[in-house]
């Protein structure tokens, strides 16, 4: 059980990351030599804040790893778990084996998500955690602790975790970068809907964590691997639309001068327009809902710790009545609202049930 952490590091994420871990209940210190943490939570060297926590978190930079770890080293002991936040896992997985080796519990893992991400209320907050044999049981409390403080974790090794995010993470930095440098911003009033994508990304990237572009070009192993293959499918691309000139001369069957696209669907272009734009929504209602069961689940342990029962009948009375003045305002059915907003009770319910279970 985790109840007490150091977070070395309070930059933009660390600093939400404490926010988040205090709404858990989770007492944080905090040090950073640059940025001074709020006097509730500031200690005065990061031995001081490591000292005695159940849990360490290094938030630094991948190059600061080894001088952090040498620091606090002669701080740390056996009961304690240090966890490390880097968008790359070989690097840190190593430096973390060669300090802290069998002695110290460590566990590699990274949140797939930043500081807005976490403002914002997104669900679900996927984290990866890397296995560590010489540390089974590390591995398992932090399982349980990322899902305490309501994040997803998930299993990779650190090799296949940059495999991935060279692919992927990496190269949505490389490629909005280069739209930035270039001043092309994708903030034009008359850019089409097929925009959006690329210029969320681009936002994404400057708002939550641009300062990662170096480490995620620089310390992951195959980061330029795929730089490569990305500049040399756009050389190309490139080299056969200035041989063509003109698309009067383009031969449409010509696949280097093409897009490949998803397979045609049997319905008609507005069916199956109509059928995209439900999907999205379903997966916007999906998404509200992983965040309703969070709040659900928050104001179920709220509930447990004041000695009340899981079912409000008059809560829940009064929230349908409103649903279904909500449903009429709107123009539905008012019924079939009700029996929708039914059916979330019920597992918000079932939510709070089975965390009250956990904890016995």
């Amino acid at each position: 059980m985790i109840s007490t952490a150091a977070i070395l590091g309070f930059g933009r994420f660390g600093a939400a990351l404490g926010e988040r871990l205090l709404e858990a209940g989770i007492s944080v210190r905090a040090f950073d030599p640059a940025v001074t943490p709020p006097s509730a939570l500031a200690a005065n060297s990061a031995c001081a804040a490591v000292r005695d926590v159940d849990l360490v978190v290094l938030a630094v930079p991948v190059f600061a790893f080894a001088a952090v770890l040498e620091e606090i080293r002669p701080a740390l002991h056996s009961g304690q778990i240090v966890i490390d936040v880097a968008s790359v896992k070989t690097g840190p997985s190593a430096v973390l084996q060669a300090l802290l080796g069998v002695h110290i519990p460590w566990v590699a893992t990274h949140p797939l998500f930043g500081p807005m991400s976490l403002a914002r209320g997104e669900s679900p907050l996927q984290v990866v955690v890397c296995p560590n044999l010489q540390h089974p049981d590390a591995v398992a409390t932090i399982h349980s602790f990322f899902r305490d403080v309501g994040f997803h974790p998930i299993t990779l090794d650190p090799e296949a975790h940059d495999q991935e995010m060279a692919a992927t993470h990496a190269l949505a930095f490389f490629i909005a970068k280069g739209f930035i440098d270039a001043d092309f911003l994708l903030n034009s009033d008359y850019a089409p809907p097929s925009v959006r994508g690329l210029r969320g990304m681009i936002e994404s990237v400057q708002a939550d964590a641009g300062q990662l572009f170096a480490s995620l070009q620089l310390d992951n192993p195959y980061a330029a691997a795929a730089r490569r293959r990305l500049l040399s499918a756009l050389s190309t691309a490139n080299d056969n639309l200035r041989q063509i000139g003109f698309s009067s001369a383009c031969n449409s069957s010509d696949s280097g001068l093409t897009i490949a696209t998803a397979a045609p669907s049997p319905a008609s272009p507005l069916l199956d327009q109509a059928r995209q734009g439900i999907d999205e929504i379903d997966r916007e209602l999906v998404a509200l809902l992983a965040r309703r069961a969070q709040l659900s689940r928050r104001a179920g342990r709220v509930k447990a710790e004041i000695g009340r029962g899981v079912r409000d009948p008059q809560r829940e009375a009064s929230l349908l009545e409103e649903r279904r003045l909500m449903a009429a305002q709107c123009g539905l059915d008012p019924d079939a609202v009700e029996e929708v907003f039914q059916s979330i009770l019920c597992l918000s319910r079932d939510n709070q049930r089975q965390d009250r279970g956990s904890e016995l």
